[in-house]
C-alpha cells in the first residue's frame, strides 16, 4: 500500500495525495447508502434538496454517510439506509435488499455507495431530513417519472444520474 499525504481536512472531507494522484475522502467513512424506494403502487419516492457545491437543487434518491453521526458509529450499510430514508422521507421499509456497492467518482474519491431498493414502505411522518437539512419529498407513479424528471430538468434541477442505474439494478422501467 502506497503512503497516503495528507494536504487538506476538515471535519466532512480531506484532500489526500498517493504519489502524483490527488484525491478526496471522508475522513470518517468512506462508506455511502442510496435507496431507491418504490411503494406497492408503483411510485417512487424521491428527495429534492439544494446542493452547495453544485449550486442548484438536485432530485436524488434517499442517501447518507455511514458512520457520521456520533449516536450511530458502528452502524451496518443496512442500518443506515433504513435510518436514512426514514429521516428523508418519512417512510420505514419492510425490506431493504442491496442491489451494489460501487464507487461513485473512482478518479476524485474513494468513496463507495451502497445501493438499496426499500420496499414494504409505511409512512410514519413527513420527512425533511434532520438538523439543517432542507429536503423536499417526492412521490411520482413510475409511469410518469420520464416526463417528470424531463421537466424538472428543464426547471433547471440537476437529477443525479444513480437513479437511472438504480432502477435498471432493481430491474424497474420507468
Amino acid at each position: 500500500m502506497a503512503e497516503i499525504e495528507t494536504l487538506f481536512e476538515t471535519q466532512w472531507i480531506g484532500v489526500y495525495r498517493i504519489g502524483h494522484w490527488d484525491f478526496v475522502r471522508r475522513p470518517k467513512s468512506p462508506l455511502t447508502v442510496g435507496i431507491l424506494a418504490t411503494t406497492e403502487e408503483n411510485e417512487i419516492i424521491l428527495v429534492e434538496q439544494f446542493r452547495v457545491p453544485i449550486q442548484q437543487r438536485s432530485i436524488e434518491f434517499p442517501a447518507g454517510i455511514v458512520g457520521d453521526e456520533p449516536e450511530f458509529p458502528d452502524e451496518t450499510t443496512r442500518d443506515t439506509a433504513g435510518r436514512e430514508l426514514l429521516e428523508e422521507t418519512g417512510y420505514r421499509a419492510s425490506e431493504l435488499k442491496l442491489l451494489t456497492a460501487s464507487p461513485t467518482t473512482p478518479g476524485m474519491s474513494s468513496e463507495f455507495m451502497h445501493i438499496y431498493h426499500a420496499t414494504g414502505l409505511v409512512k410514519e411522518h413527513d420527512g425533511g431530513g434532520i438538523g439543517s437539512e432542507d429536503i423536499t419529498v417526492h412521490k411520482i407513479p413510475l409511469q410518469n417519472l420520464r416526463a417528470w424528471i424531463i421537466e424538472r430538468q428543464s426547471d433547471g434541477y440537476a437529477v443525479d444520474c444513480r437513479l437511472f442505474a438504480a432502477l435498471w439494478l432493481a430491474g424497474i422501467s420507468a
